[in-house]
This record gives C-alpha cells, sequence and structure tokens, in this order.
C-alpha cells in the first residue's frame, strides 16, 4: 500500500512499491495507484504544486552530487518544500552503465542523484525528454531500477508505451492527482528506437498526441487534478511554438487542469489558456549550462483549488532565480521584482494571459 508521508503544508501519498514493480512488469505504478474512479476524489482544501525545469548532474554538479547530495539543490529547494507536492524534469539516464547514443550530448548521473532531488522536497520526476534514453536501453531499465530501489516516482519512461504514457496517482489535502510525462522534442534519427511502444521500452512521446490525449482523458476519469509536464519548444526561443501551442489546446480540451513544460534551455510564458494553466518553459534548473537568458530561471507555484469546476488552477506565483554554478539562486529585492515583470511580459509572444478570465 502507499506510504503516507507528511510535507510542512500537507500529507502526500508517495509510491514506494516502484522497486516492486521494476522486477514484477506491472509498470511504474504497480499497487501505488489509488484507483477510485469517477474522477477521482475531491478534498475541501486548497493545495499548492511547485514546479523546476531542466535538472541534470554533470560538470561541477556532479562533484557536488558525490560529495555533497544533500546539498545539491541549494536554498531554492525551500520553495519546492514548502509545497505540498513538486517536480522537475530530470534530463538524465540514471545509470553507470550503457552505451552513449550517437548524438552530441548524452548525460548521466548514478542512483545518488534520487537521494539529492528527494532531499530537496521533490516528489516526482519526469524523464520523457531528449536525455531520456542517452544510454540506450539498457540505461532505461537500469533508471527503473534505480528509481524502484529509491522508491523515488518517475514519469514518462517505461517497459512499453503502457507503462511510459501511464500517469502517477497521489492524494493531496483529500484530492486525487494524476501526474503525465511526455516529449516532443527526439534527435531525428532516435525517434524510432527511443519511442516506447507496445513491444518496446522507451519514452513517451507527444509527437504522438492522439496516444497522449487518450492517456489525460483516461486519466481524468481516474482523478480530480491532471498535471501534464511536457518537454517541447526551440532552443533559444523564448516564445512559444506553433506546435507547443496546438499541443497545449488539445490537451486543456482533454481533461488536463495545469500543462507546463521545459526544454529550450530559456523562460517562456506562463499563464490561462481555455480556463487552464499552461507554462510553456520553465528554463534551466539545476543546469550545469547557463548565462545571460539561459541562466534565467525560477520555480512556478501553482494553487490548485478543488472546488472550483472549471478553472481548478487559482494562482500562479514565480520565485524568479539565476543559476550560478549550475545551481538557482534565489533573487530578491528589486532584481527578483524586475524578473517577475520580465517573465510576465513573456506572454507577448504566446497565446496565455495572466488571469482565467482575460
Amino acid at each position: 500500500m502507499p506510504i503516507k508521508r507528511t510535507r510542512r503544508s500537507g500529507t502526500v501519498a508517495a509510491a514506494l512499491l516502484l522497486g516492486a514493480a521494476a522486477t514484477s512488469g506491472c509498470g511504474l505504478l504497480g499497487a501505488a495507484a489509488e484507483g477510485d474512479g469517477g474522477g477521482g476524489g475531491a478534498g475541501d482544501h486548497p493545495f499548492t504544486v511547485a514546479f523546476g525545469g531542466d535538472v541534470h548532474f554533470e560538470g561541477m554538479i556532479s562533484t557536488r552530487l558525490q560529495s555533497a547530495p544533500d546539498t545539491v539543490f541549494g536554498p531554492i529547494a525551500a520553495e519546492f518544500r514548502k509545497a505540498d507536492l513538486a517536480m522537475v524534469n530530470l534530463e538524465t539516464a540514471i545509470t553507470e552503465g550503457g552505451t552513449p547514443a550517437p548524438k552530441d550530448y548524452t548525460f548521466r548521473a548514478p542512483p545518488a542523484a534520487f537521494q539529492a532531488l528527494r532531499t530537496a522536497g521533490l516528489d516526482v520526476v519526469t524523464m520523457a525528454n531528449n536525455h531520456g534514453m542517452d544510454y540506450g536501453e539498457a540505461g532505461l531499465q537500469d533508471s527503473l531500477a534505480a528509481s524502484g530501489r529509491a522508491g523515488f516516482p518517475v514519469v514518462g519512461i517505461g517497459r512499453n508505451a503502457a507503462e511510459a504514457y501511464r500517469p502517477w496517482t497521489t492524494t493531496v489535502k483529500g484530492t486525487k492527482i494524476a501526474v503525465i510525462g511526455a516529449t516532443q522534442v527526439l534527435d531525428d534519427n532516435l525517434i524510432e528506437s527511443w519511442t516506447a511502444t507496445d513491444a518496446k521500452a522507451g519514452v513517451a512521446s507527444a509527437k504522438n498526441a492522439p496516444r497522449l490525449v487518450q492517456a489525460v482523458q483516461r486519466a481524468r476519469k481516474e482523478a480530480h487534478v491532471v498535471i501534464v509536464n511536457l518537454h517541447w519548444g526551440q532552443e533559444r526561443n523564448s516564445c512559444a511554438t506553433p506546435a507547443q501551442r496546438q499541443l497545449a489546446g488539445q490537451l486543456a480540451d482533454a481533461g488536463a487542469d495545469a500543462i507546463v513544460g521545459s526544454h529550450a534551455h530559456v523562460l517562456q510564458a506562463g499563464g490561462y489558456l481555455k480556463g487552464k494553466y499552461v507554462h510553456y518553459g520553465l528554463g534551466n534548473f539545476v543546469f550545469y549550462n547557463g548565462s545571460g537568458p539561459t541562466a534565467q530561471s525560477g520555480v512556478l507555484t501553482l494553487t490548485f483549488d478543488p472546488k472550483v469546476k472549471d478553472t481548478r488552477v487559482t494562482k500562479a506565483s514565480w520565485a524568479p532565480a539565476v543559476v550560478t554554478d549550475g545551481v538557482p539562486q534565489p533573487l530578491a529585492g528589486a532584481s527578483a521584482q524586475q524578473a517577475r515583470t520580465q517573465w510576465e511580459g513573456l506572454r507577448n509572444c504566446a497565446d496565455v494571459k495572466a488571469g482565467p478570465a482575460a
């Protein structure tokens, strides 16, 4: 059964049967999913979910991970710890083996990465991205096994498509939540070998929009709140692309309450679309490459009110930061206010609004 653990702001159901799932073939969720059906349970109290962008453990971060994994995220971790639920995009394979993929950049990290994530206050990660299989299927299997041993939930990858598209579910303050991960970004020469199918391990591909829409529709029937974390957009383009906009609309129509993502290495716009909350790009987070626009970072915290029927995200707050030596350092005072103003201005080249009725 799921094990409850208390966070500062609430109680979260942590799926710690991943280890058994990894060896039994029953999927990443296994018995940890709470299937109460019919749109899931709805609590009476608002709750918060915090999001960060791209995370890997390369370069100077690798040294820090080896010597002091509990300090890797630095002071920005306070934003995750005070939220009821928190997640990032884990843009690396968790393996010490495998064969590097034929691409320019390959990332991997040891299983200690899960300790660093948990200590920082994170509850779940997506590994559906263009680095999740950097060390091949063997590296993917290692990632799944490490996730299982650590009891740390991962979405967006699996031993087959059913697992890769399957949501992680948890209950926060009485409300059942489903979290799905998928990627719209894959190297052209690797799309076929990396995409999970009914018979092959891989990542959940958002290039197959109907399959992702179906996953959201199914999750909508089982949970009261549905969150989709996507890897999408164009590198160094702060404007939402047509492909992003189209997919966001499809997922909003399918029943997603919040759609957040990363990949561009720069911040993109966040706001309301069709009454749902969409954040197109959270930028780099714990990431070795950051200067100028690629160093602009932060934590997005969404407040959900399960009693609101059409627009369950009632508030979005942005805690700005700047990546320094691979770690996002929180901004304060005038610098923070200026960064928030710039973040608000990103909506000028996106289809999202400041409020649900705007």
